[in-house]
């Protein structure tokens, strides 16, 4: 790992590979590891990767006020110059596709092409504020309860059927409350880029997940349309399309950059 100090965070970060810069921006409670670790060997052959964890994640450190978005996007292109001056492609899921569009739309200089899985631009949506906000208050409540829930909307129904009781327990029912994730949520509640995204000039990619239950997959259509000549795919997964769909979502991103 490494770190580079931006503002008042110290931001660590993963780089791998050879090639043009790849920027993975991670999700709510997740990291670059988490997210698209298991994800890189389909990249470092042809791409730098280059995966930071924001504040909240990781071991990136800051001074634990309130998230800002412009405060992220920094964080993660900073991460970024420190390992390449040119134009990079940037990957986002989730609240990572809220930064990275952002960081398009501010900075249009520093991408090259844009993904983004699982995104959203609003948040008057009563249904999903409905389920961050109870994301958010379980946290208070019961630890266990809140990792069930998260676990109920990040998969599709058939996909948490199917994994064993050990499997889960290890891993998505392994989901800590931290203090990090909480502010991530918080930001994800208030956060909101409709006036960003007609500034977007980069070649985007929208990757919807169909069966998505904590970011429904309307808000992906939604960017689509907001940006410019942007391309937009389905696939077959809940929120988690790095964990559920990972060949999928990997063949789409491949064939948009190439």
């Amino acid at each position: 790992m490494h770190q580079k100090t931006v503002g008042n965070a110290t931001v660590h970060y993963r780089t791998e590979g050879q090639g043009p810069g790849l920027l993975l921006v991670h999700g709510t409670g997740a990291t670059g590891e988490t997210n698209y670790g298991h994800l890189l060997k389909h990249f470092t052959e042809h791409h730098t990767v280059i995966a930071p964890d924001y504040a909240g994640s990781g071991d990136t450190v800051d001074d634990g006020a309130d998230l800002a978005l412009d405060q992220l996007v920094d964080q993660v292109l900073g991460a970024c110059d420190d390992v390449t001056d040119e134009p990079v492609d940037i990957v986002g899921f989730s609240l990572g596709a809220v930064i990275a569009a952002a960081a398009a739309a501010r900075h249009p200089e520093r991408v090259r092409r844009l993904v983004l899985v699982a995104g959203w631009a609003r948040n008057d949506d009563l249904r999903k504020r409905l389920g961050f906000q109870l994301w958010r208050r379980l946290a208070d409540v019961d630890p266990e309860l809140y990792s069930h829930y998260i676990s109920l909307l990040l998969f599709t129904p058939g996909f948490l059927a199917d994994l064993d009781e050990e499997t889960f327990t290890s891993s998505v029912g392994g989901i800590e409350v931290s203090e990090g994730t909480l502010r991530q949520i918080e930001l994800g509640l208030d956060v909101d880029i409709r006036d960003l995204l007609p500034r977007v000039t980069a070649p985007t990619l929208v990757v919807g997940c169909r069966h998505d239950q904590l970011v429904p997959v309307q808000h992906s259509r939604e960017l689509h349309e907001a940006i410019a000549d942007s391309t937009y795919l389905e696939i077959e997964s809940g929120h988690l399309a790095p964990a559920e769909a990972p060949d999928e979502l990997v063949d789409a991103i491949q064939k948009f950059l190439s």
